[in-house]
């Protein structure tokens, strides 16, 4: 799995969960939804986002997510 899939899973894992979140048990969990939103805002225009650090610390090769086979 490339860096960029991961990135696009733990994205949309951690808005699903915290919009859930927000609805059932407190609505709090929303600013979550927004810090995600802000990062992946903040990441698509400059290029830079610190899960990728974190990822290729780890040995995570990037890749063509969007390309077809």
């Amino acid at each position: 799995m490339t860096v960029e899939k991961i990135i696009l899973l733990i994205a949309g894992t951690v808005v699903l969960i915290s919009s859930i979140l927000s609805v059932y048990h407190a609505p709090e969990w929303i600013y979550l939804t927004g810090f995600v939103g802000a990062n992946l805002l903040f990441a698509g225009l400059t290029g830079f986002c610190p899960m990728v650090k974190i990822l290729r610390k780890f040995g995570v090769k990037s890749g063509d997510a969007f390309t077809r086979s």
